[in-house]
This record gives structure tokens, C-alpha cells and sequence, in this order.
């Protein structure tokens, strides 16, 4: 599914199961509330941390689409095509780090 269709998948959702948005300052603590079970997760499977038998369950996969239906959600309400922001921003990427990283001794 590219991005465009997600979008409209995230408003068909929040049209047929939602009563509307929540307003952009409520998403936006959504988004950080979200990363943050990410970065648990991160933190005690990844990280030093260790991981409570309660974590242990946690779908990161589920997490992470967390995170990205909030910000499908912030997109949708901003008035921005996502799809059309992340080409973009591939592109800005793709000219300013083409050979930024392959010189970078503490990936090698």
C-alpha cells in the first residue's frame, strides 16, 4: 500500500469507525505517546536494558503502525500528501548524503 492509499485507508477509518479526528495538538501527544512504546520496546529487546517478562509480549510491528497511523492521521488533517513530502524528501537525502556515510569510519 503506498502512502496516498494509506492516507485515504487512515480517513475511510476514522470517517466509518471514528467520530472525527482527534484535534492536531491531541494527535500530536498521541504520536509522542506512541514513539514512546517504541522506544521501550527498542530499549529492553535491543538496548541494555532488560526486558520485563510484561514487555516480552509487545509487538513492535504493532507499535510502529502506531506510530505511523497517528501520523497518517496528522497528515490528513495538515492538509499534507505524504506521499508526495517523503519523494521529496528522498530526493533532498539522496543529494546531500550520497557519499556522506560511505566515508564514515565508525560504520565501516
Amino acid at each position: 500500500m503506498n502512502l496516498k492509499h494509506s492516507q485515504l485507508a487512515v480517513d475511510t477509518w476514522i470517517k466509518d469507525h471514528g467520530v472525527r479526528y482527534f484535534n492536531e495538538l491531541t494527535n500530536m501527544a498521541q504520536l509522542t505517546e506512541e514513539v514512546g512504546e517504541v522506544a521501550r520496546i527498542i530499549a529492553r529487546r535491543y538496548g541494555e536494558q532488560s526486558e520485563k517478562e510484561s514487555d516480552k509480549s509487545k509487538d513492535l510491528g504493532e507499535e510502529l503502525a502506531d506510530v505511523v497511523f497517528v501520523v497518517l492521521c496528522l497528515a490528513n488533517q495538515t492538509g499534507i500528501d505524504l506521499e508526495a513530502a517523503f519523494n521529496k524528501k528522498l530526493e533532498k537525502k539522496t543529494k546531500r548524503d550520497h557519499d556522506r556515510h560511505h566515508g564514515n569510519k565508525k560504520l565501516n
